[in-house]
Parts: C-alpha cells; structure tokens; sequence
C-alpha cells in the first residue's frame, strides 16, 4: 500500500471524522459530534498545542491519524512531545503506517529539540505493543487519574 504522512488540513475534517470515531470506539469511548468538533476546532485553532497528521493512501482515503502536543520536561530543563492518539484502520494496519506516524512525529520533536516523544497504551492492547516495543523503550512508570 502507498501512502503519505501529512498534516490535516480544514477540508479533512468528515474524513478525519471516521478515523477519530473508530478510535474512540477502540477504546469504549464514543465520540459524539459534539466532541469531535470540539476536537477538529483544537487542531485548526492550534487551541491547546494539539495538532494531527494523518496517513492517506493512494485513492486519497484516510487511513490513519496521530494527535500530539509539546509538553514541558522540568527536570529535563526540556520538552518533550506527547502523542494522545495513534489509530490506523484495521485493514491498512501492516503496511508501516503507525511507525510512518511515530517517525513523523519524531521528526517534528527532532525539530523543535524536543527531547523525547512518548505516549501510552492499554495494557491489553497487544497488538500495537508489538510495534511500540519495536521503535521505543517500555517504561516502568505507572500512570494515575484523578477524575474532576
């Protein structure tokens, strides 16, 4: 499968739709119209630092994303760039299109000196650890929510 990595455009959004509600689905987490214009206006705004690529195969469909932001590294003296969300439709998934993303997105980090790129996964989500324990190092870190 030929494909391109970019960064999404105003025109990407019914497109980019799909994509976001599947990932959301994914995770048990519907995406209502609602959020998911809340969502696409923090990408187009560049509101909270959010911005996406996404992959598009040859006919011009979409067939991926990657959400991400900087974030600051105090102890670092840094930043770091964090990806939210990586999904790639289950029939393109084999054809190097979520490391294309990591990778892109590790060049944008690369770019604005960022020191690291990380993000996180389910613990049942075996398949996409396959890969990310491929392209990264597995931390040993524990992560905590505190609903408000």
């Amino acid at each position: 499968m030929t494909f391109e990595i970019r960064s999404t455009r105003d025109r990407d959004f019914f497109n980019w739709l799909p994509l976001f509600a599947d990932y959301g689905n994914f995770y048990g987490t519907p995406v209502p119209d609602e959020k998911a214009l809340l969502v696409w206006s923090w990408i187009t705004e560049k509101t909270h630092g959010l911005s996406a690529l996404v992959a598009q195969n040859e006919d011009g469909t979409l067939v991926g994303l990657a959400h991400y932001r900087t974030f600051a590294r105090p102890l670092a003296g840094g930043t770091g760039v964090f990806i939210d969300d990586l999904f790639v439709t289950p029939d393109a998934r084999g054809n190097g299109i979520a490391t294309a993303l990591i990778e892109r997105v590790t060049e944008i980090a690369r770019a604005q000196r960022s020191g690291i790129v990380r993000w996180i996964t389910a613990p049942d989500n075996d398949e996409a650890q396959v890969l990310y324990d491929k392209v990264a190092d597995r931390t040993n870190w524990v992560t905590y929510d505190l609903t408000v």
